[in-house]
């Protein structure tokens, strides 16, 4: 089972390159982020008539998730809301629409679109750290479902230095400051773990290329777009890639596709689902 995010910038404007992907892969399941469509013009028909099923949260001009998928889409669930107990908090910050998860095939697959907070002196900064801290009772609440559990997203976080293409210069900036780095770390906990080092341990691999300064050209980009999996389906991962090519089409997205490979099928030899797996 292959699942795949992406952070589109604007599903109408990248349908084209969404759909000419989806048929040249074998992806499964795709996450896409900073789709900016109020849910109403979302696109979906164009996915349904290919024989996928789509589920969204999205809203005018900014943010807004998605799941694309070949399989159901089981038990959806939208914002922080979704998930936790409504108050005062996960309801603002379930207003901008950055959150959406459901089950595929037994696994519980965690759609997330992070803040990206502009700049360590704003307002977005403090709100992007409230958000993460959000982000961790929200996983906290998840994982007492005991579901195998795979988060996916655009994050606007670089982890480590190994994850920027210019450590020196941009460690403890935005979008690599100790405390976003430690907010997301706490929300994750011990047991969620990134799919890509479990293969890849050096640096040079880039999710994310600005548009300005000619960062394409240059290959000055960042690891921003991760796939974080529970324990028992890290055991069951086979590769996890960044699809570089994408960043290269004409009237691209900034951020490239990336896709974890699961060893992952439902026993089912009733016929009746019984939610427990096998690795292939």
């Amino acid at each position: 089972m292959q699942i795949a995010s992406w952070n589109v910038n604007s599903i109408r404007t990248r349908l084209d390159h969404v759909l000419r992907w989806l048929e040249n892969s074998d992806v499964d399941l795709l996450a896409l982020q900073e789709t900016k469509v109020d849910d109403p013009l979302f696109p979906s028909e164009s996915f349904r008539a290919k024989g996928y099923n789509v589920s969204f949260h999205g809203q005018k001009s900014y943010n807004g998730v998605a799941l694309v998928s070949r399989h159901s889409l089981e038990d959806v669930r939208l914002g922080f809301t979704g998930e936790l107990t409504a108050d005062l908090q996960t309801e603002e910050l379930s207003q901008q629409k950055r959150v959406i998860s459901a089950l595929v095939d037994g696994i519980r697959v965690i759609n997330l679109y992070v803040p990206n907070g502009s700049s360590l002196k704003s307002e977005k900064y403090a709100y992007k750290l409230q958000w993460l801290s959000c982000l961790e009772r929200y996983l906290r609440a998840t994982q007492l479902r005991d579901e195998p559990l795979c988060v996916v997203g655009d994050f606007n976080i670089g982890p480590e230095a190994r994850d920027l293409h210019d450590p020196d210069r941009l460690s403890g900036g935005i979008m690599a400051s100790d405390a976003e780095r430690d907010a997301l770390s706490q929300a994750l906990g011990d047991d969620l773990k990134d799919a890509f080092r479990l293969f890849e341990s050096g640096s040079g691999h880039w999710s994310w290329w600005d548009y300005r300064s000619g960062a394409w050209n240059r290959d000055s980009g960042w690891r921003i777009d991760h796939i974080y999996l529970s324990s028992d389906l890290q055991e069951l991962a086979l590769s996890c890639k960044i699809d570089k090519r994408e960043r290269d089409r004409e009237q691209p997205s900034d951020h490239a596709p990336v896709i974890v490979d699961l060893s992952w099928e439902l026993e089912d030899e009733s016929g009746d689902d019984d939610g427990s797996f096998v690795a292939d």
